[in-house]
């Protein structure tokens, strides 16, 4: 059987830390980024299913690295996590197509693991689709 491989996208390492250990533990391939510019390129080496990226980074912000994700892959599905949650951010995130955007502060398991079922929901029914 073949894992959903999650790229993670987060300058804070001991986040990302935290963030591979729970999502493996859910059964995941998990592979990390500690900035925009490194997404972009393991994007376009591994091929993730499923995106994980945080709003708010120095040099590539996550609006500008989920921009450059849409030039390439209209269909990825990426989840968009931040400590500043603001009206502007999302709306601007959603124009974008993130899949689901959640305050990073305050993300529960029970939250991340249901919506990394939601995206995965959304690759199965694309695969089927095409």
């Amino acid at each position: 059987m073949i894992k959903v491989k999650v790229l993670i996208v987060d300058d804070e390492v001991d986040y990302l830390a935290l963030m591979r250990e729970r999502i493996e533990s859910w059964g995941y391939d998990v592979v990390l980024a500690e900035s925009g510019k490194e997404a972009l390129a393991i994007i376009k080496e591994r091929k993730p299913d499923i995106v994980i990226l945080d709003y708010l980074m120095p040099e590539m912000d996550g609006t500008a690295v989920l921009k450059e994700i849409r030039r390439t892959d209209k269909d990825l599905s990426v989840i968009m996590f931040t400590a500043h949650p603001d009206v502007k951010n999302i709306k601007g995130a959603q124009e974008l197509g993130v899949s689901a955007f959640i305050p990073k502060l305050s993300t529960y398991s029970s939250d991340i693991q249901a919506t990394l079922r939601s995206a995965l929901d959304m690759l199965r029914k694309r695969v089927k689709e095409d």
